[in-house]
């Protein structure tokens, strides 16, 4: 047998007075009041309420905007209790660090030489301290091929769109989630500017995760920064020195979960040193070329060692390995030729 539900108006109370009113557009029955005239449908399930606002991450009940800024959103708990505050960042509003901004060729179309010996000049510029003169005579030497030196040149900067293809493919292979990774900045000069590079490291594997390129020293580069790389792995901690830049930009995209190590002192059991031995050997290839010319040319430089460093140079501390291949990168003899990882 059928169960009854009384009614009852949800505006007035009444509960004896009604006529049947047809259905709703969903197909449910629809009464009316004989006293207020109010029409509603008692059997329709009400719509869930969904709060604009974040569930605290503690213990998951309702929170209030505290603050709202640039680049993230400060929120509160709102059980006094519990009165966690949280940040929420606004991924659309950060801008993206100076990797977007590469300019060139993204393939060897309408280049005269052989691509064997554009990769062997590239492999002696980005991993050796070479000046284009000497490339340029080595490939006469040993390859008898004369090329340019002003060629060398253009081809150290203008493919680096091409290897950051490459790199997207290549990185999806790899696995980055590691124990902690490093953070820090260093000075370039651009056209005898100053100029702040920024650089992300992995402490297993000496990945460099990312870069960032700016005349500027500030949390809006931190946060560009930090950005970019949220999405390659999940680190326990992440190392930086004392400067405040990076304290919001580090809670705001990863959380309570990854903790922020900042360094004060070499004496410390963490230190950044991992970082300062990676700028050493960055200013060491970088001191020979007495700096930049460009913005433009400083980044297509800048990115291509950087990838030269990633996925061909072997290191020493890794017993011979690229920091990609710790990372995981297994590749054939002929997927290597076809990532343009071997001349």
């Amino acid at each position: 047998m059928q169960n009854i539900v009384p009614l009852k108006c949800p505006k007035c109370n009444n509960t004896h007075l009604f006529y049947k009113y047809g259905k709703d557009k969903d197909g449910y029955q629809k009464y009316l009041c004989r006293k207020c005239y109010h029409q509603f449908a008692p059997d329709k399930p009400s719509p869930k309420k969904t709060s604009k606002y974040p569930r605290c991450p503690v213990c998951g009940k309702s929170s209030f905007l505290h603050h709202d800024y640039e680049y993230y959103s400060n929120y509160r708990c709102s059980d006094k209790k519990c009165n966690h505050s949280f940040f929420v960042p606004k991924v659309t509003a950060i801008p993206s660090t100076s990797i977007s901004k590469l300019s060139g060729k993204t393939n060897f179309k309408r280049i005269r030489y052989p691509v064997h010996i554009i990769l062997s000049a590239l492999s002696m510029f980005f991993l050796g301290k070479n000046s284009f003169r000497n490339i340029a005579l080595i490939l006469k030497t040993v390859f008898n091929v004369k090329v340019s030196h002003t060629t060398i040149s253009n081809w150290c900067k203008k493919f680096a769109p091409l290897f950051h293809n490459i790199s997207l493919e290549l990185i999806p292979m790899l696995n980055l989630n590691s124990d902690e990774w490093h953070v820090d900045e260093t000075v370039v000069k651009i056209a005898g500017k100053k100029y702040y590079l920024w650089f992300v490291i992995d402490s297993e594997t000496r990945f460099i995760l990312g870069f960032h390129l700016s005349p500027y020293r500030d949390s809006r580069q931190a946060f560009a920064l930090l950005n970019s790389v949220r999405n390659l792995g999940t680190p326990s901690a992440i190392v930086t020195d004392r400067y405040s830049a990076y304290k919001v930009p580090v809670k705001s995209l990863f959380g309570d979960s990854v903790k922020h190590i900042r360094v004060e002192s070499f004496k410390d059991d963490i230190t950044n040193n991992l970082i300062e031995s990676f700028h050493h050997q960055f200013k060491a290839w970088y001191n020979t070329k007495q700096g930049f010319a460009s913005f433009e040319s400083a980044n297509n430089l800048i990115y291509m060692f950087v990838f030269f460093y990633n996925f061909v140079r072997p290191h020493s501390s890794l017993n011979g390995l690229t920091p990609a291949q710790v990372a995981g990168l297994c590749l054939s003899p002929k997927e290597k030729k076809k990532y343009l990882l071997v001349a």
